[in-house]
């Protein structure tokens, strides 16, 4: 990750349903459409849920119906195998492995995989032995804090970092749990509060339908920004729907560049090209008639026109009231 750069992560997640060569597809994508890196689950279902865990309403909504939250995921689960080799795929093809572990067992692996950067997903933000086991990889972490509020927030910084990460290898993400999520629930704002209050670095995990938050989110000063990639909308499954395909994941990365490069730096100076048109664009004074020498410069008898290169107009009332040194045609630069 880098300080002028935002850091795209395409997420994965569950979208494989369980096939690894799916999952690889991807991968693909994700590269294709220019994210910095792909990010996927890692997770037991025996690990982090009862065996008559409900599911959530959007899981409902996109899966069969007469399936617990646990027979879900045990359809969707990667092992160790499976990831080091999605690891070693995402070498090959020069994009950043990322990964969310959902239970104790699943730090481990993702450890002994040697990630360089891991996620926390928003239903471990109050997990403190999760949180402590978390800190003391002392890698680059992103924070996701969907459901939180900012006290909860603040608690689990600070667990990471008592745990041995510091602050500057973390990076916070505002994040609405809905699948999608309704615009007005948004908060965007949120962001800044916490990067404000926090002192931390930023981002946003967009779960909206569409692009444009995202987009809003790099504009206000998101660093990373997170968003569901799926090959098939219409694919079975509990994320697809909320998820883009690759055609608006490549779009979302364009314009997430585009912005990027528009915000520039904090200083306030004109450009190579405007320093140029500078001359065109701004005035200088001139005579408004013809003046005979040793006239009096006044407001009956001079203006201000294109171009620029003589006495330029914030110089008005150091010409008013002074002679003519010479005679001075219409539409001729003032000289003193």
């Amino acid at each position: 990750m880098k300080k002028d750069k935002v850091f795209i992560i395409a997420e994965a997640g569950v979208n494989h349903n369980g096939s690894l060569r799916l999952a690889k597809r991807l991968v693909d994508a994700a590269k294709s459409c220019g994210a910095d890196a792909v990010k996927f689950q890692a997770f037991s279902a025996e690990e982090i849920a009862v065996r008559l865990a409900p599911k959530a309403q959007y899981q409902k909504a996109h899966t069969k119906k007469n399936e617990t939250q646990f027979q879900m995921l045990k359809k969707l689960e990667f092992g160790y195998s499976e990831y080091r080799e999605l690891v070693e795929y995402c070498k090959k093809k020069k994009i950043i492995f990322v990964s969310s572990p959902f239970d104790l067992k699943n730090i481990d692996l993702l450890r002994k995989l040697n990630l360089r950067i891991i996620k926390i997903p928003s239903g471990e933000i109050t997990n403190i032995p999760y949180l402590r086991k978390m800190g003391a990889l002392r890698r680059k972490i992103i924070l996701s804090t969907g459901m939180a509020d900012l006290s909860e927030v603040s608690q689990a910084l600070k667990i990471l970092v008592s745990s041995g990460t510091k602050k500057s290898d973390i990076t916070v993400l505002h994040c609405h749990t809905a699948y999608p999520t309704v615009v007005g629930d948004v908060n965007l704002r949120a962001m800044l509060t916490i990067r404000n209050i926090c002192g931390v670095s930023v981002g946003y995990s967009d779960h909206t339908s569409g692009i444009d938050i995202s987009l809003a989110a790099v504009a206000l000063g998101a660093k990373v920004i997170e968003k569901h990639i799926t090959l098939n909308k219409k694919m079975s499954g509990p994320d697809h729907k909320a998820s883009i395909e690759p055609d608006e994941f490549k779009r979302m990365v364009v314009g997430i560049r585009r912005i990027e490069k528009s915000l520039g730096s904090k200083i306030k100076k004109p450009s190579g090209i405007e320093l140029r048109n500078r001359v065109v664009v701004r005035k200088s004074i001139v005579a408004a008639k013809d003046i005979k020498k040793n006239e009096l410069f006044l407001a009956e008898n001079i203006t201000v026109k294109r171009p620029a290169g003589g006495i330029g107009p914030e110089r008005w009332d150091e010409v008013i009231g002074k002679n003519a040194k010479k005679d001075f045609r219409k539409d001729e630069m003032i000289r003193l």
